[in-house]
């Protein structure tokens, strides 16, 4: 999974994949690394199938979590601009999409 979150965030490529076994979502993937000892992905979600979390917006993911992961054709337009930047402090960064 390392390699596909790493290319798709450098070719700011949206992603699609499942939570925690609760639907299909399609996100924008921004930051990807290890916080607190936890891989994580951060992202922009645009559409989700999950029940609990169906609106749009920033999400904290647990890469453990995430299965069926697919790196689309379609691209987004990259960061979100300053006051709207939800990254975090991390560990190890292995991917931020510029």
């Amino acid at each position: 999974m390392n390699t596909d979150l790493v290319r798709a965030i450098r070719e700011k490529r949206l992603i699609e994949f499942t939570y925690k076994s609760k639907g299909v979502r399609i996100a924008e993937p921004h930051d990807y690394g290890i916080q607190n000892g936890i891989e994580r992905l951060l992202t922009f979600q645009l559409r989700s199938e999950s029940r609990t979390h169906t609106e749009s917006g920033w999400r904290d993911l647990h890469l453990a979590d995430i299965r069926n992961l697919r790196v689309l054709e379609q691209r987004f337009a990259g960061s979100r601009g300053d006051s709207n930047q939800k990254h975090r402090t991390w560990d190890v960064l292995f991917a931020r999409v510029s």
